[in-house]
């Protein structure tokens, strides 16, 4: 699978930084053991028809529930990252159609709805997350999974292990920062909350849309 290396678009850094999904590390592999788990079960728990991913990257998940028969589709920003996720349809034996380049902030309910819009590891590179939110909830129909890191378990985390100390362990691109509570907080503004994980070190929140 074809992966961004921290390649950057319009002063972006897009995709993964690192091939996270492949790892031979297993304090990596475990960890993405525990986030792989938490989507999987907040994905059964909405049971959608269709996904949308939105700020797919390299399309990773998108390629996973496509070949698990789920109608699955993703867009993102960067039209480098989407040429990725394209190969990476073609080399899986899937339709590269089914991603598309599109900013969160433009997207439509005519074009953008699903059963399920999922929306990870994108909220905290936003410089306007709110906005990002609101758009969210103009196209999302049912359900709504958002994750975030949580913090400031994983500037904490990345310290431990000696990454990014200049930064206090932020890792680049990273504009936003929330606690569990504090994400919780915000995204009820939007959305019902019907689950919650914290796999370390992340919030993962599966919605609904609100009456």
């Amino acid at each position: 699978m074809k992966i961004s290396h921290g390649l950057q678009e319009n002063g972006v850094i897009v995709g993964n930084v690192f091939d996270k999904y492949e790892s031979r590390n297993p304090l990596v592999r475990e960890i993405m053991r525990g986030f792989n788990n938490g989507l999987a079960y907040l994905v059964s728990r909405a049971a959608p028809a269709n996904v949308h991913e939105l700020g797919c990257g390299e399309g990773h998940w998108v390629l996973e529930w496509a070949q698990q028969g789920i109608a699955a589709r993703g867009s993102d920003f960067s039209e480098k990252v989407i040429a990725m996720a394209r190969d990476n349809a073609v080399s899986a034996q899937l339709d590269p159609g089914m991603f598309s380049v599109r900013s969160i902030y433009d997207i439509a309910p005519d074009t953008d709805s699903a059963d399920l819009i999922v929306c990870s590891e994108v909220l905290e590179h936003l410089t306007d997350p709110v906005a990002g939110l609101a758009a969210i909830q103009k196209v999302a129909s049912r359900h709504v999974i958002l994750t975030v890191p949580r913090e400031p378990i994983w500037c904490a985390m990345n310290m431990a292990r000696g990454a990014y100390l200049r930064h206090w362990g932020n890792t680049p691109g990273h504009l936003q920062h929330w606690s569990t509570r504090q994400f919780i907080a915000l995204v009820e503004r939007y959305f019902e909350v019907v689950a919650v994980k914290t796999p370390l070190p992340w919030t993962m929140l599966l919605c609904r849309v609100k009456d």
